[in-house]
């Protein structure tokens, strides 16, 4: 029961795109990003000496689970640019300009699931659209189930996910620094989903 319930899981996330107990099996599900217990990172390599990292706060996203047709379910996740958080303010003010992400112009980033390959029990790999300076290129996502079932203390049913994948930024036209900063950049995700009623 549990195998296909995680089975089931996967075909929601993105991260996304990302049940046992008492689900309707005669309509899709709906499920929130819960931007408390969010984290999307970022990781980039430094001058070939330090792998850095950061965060992006401010995501939100929606998952949709029809269990009677796979195909028809969806994810989709935005991430609010004006949030990226190094940890020092100057160089978060860098990042926003047209050097890096250009927040003036593009304030977000977007994935939008196309389609999920099952890898596992609670393994999936997902395909999307990521939406990035103007730009649109495919993006795949190693998501793991990490765990599901209800609230303790409010009750609400969750799905918790973790996600990797790898972005090329030049592709997006991002080259300033390209290599001295790594082309290449390493997404980590961790998110709750709560079921929406």
């Amino acid at each position: 029961m549990f195998h296909s319930i995680k089975k089931v899981g996967f075909a929601l996330t993105i991260a996304a795109g990302l049940c046992g107990a008492a689900f309707s099996a005669q309509a899709a599900d709906t499920y929130k990003m819960d931007p408390t217990h969010t984290s999307v990172i970022f990781i980039v390599n430094h001058l070939g000496f330090s792998n850095y990292q950061g965060r992006f706060g401010g995501a939100s996203g929606e998952l949709t689970l029809d269990r009677d047709n796979l195909a028809a379910s969806s994810a989709e996740i935005t991430i609010d640019l004006s949030k990226v958080d190094s940890g020092f303010e100057g160089l978060d003010n860098h990042m926003k300009t047209a050097d890096f992400f250009d927040v003036e112009n593009h304030p977000t980033a977007t994935f939008k699931s196309t389609s999920i390959e099952l890898t596992g029990d609670n393994t999936a790999k997902i395909t999307g659209d990521l939406s990035l300076l103007g730009q649109s290129k495919p993006l795949v996502l190693d998501v793991t189930l990490t765990g599901e079932g209800d609230h303790p203390m409010t009750g609400d049913h969750i799905l918790g996910f973790a996600a990797n994948g790898t972005v090329t930024r030049s592709e997006y036209g991002m080259t300033y620094l390209v290599p001295a900063v790594s082309d290449e950049v390493t997404l980590q995700i961790s998110s709750e989903f709560l079921l929406q009623k």
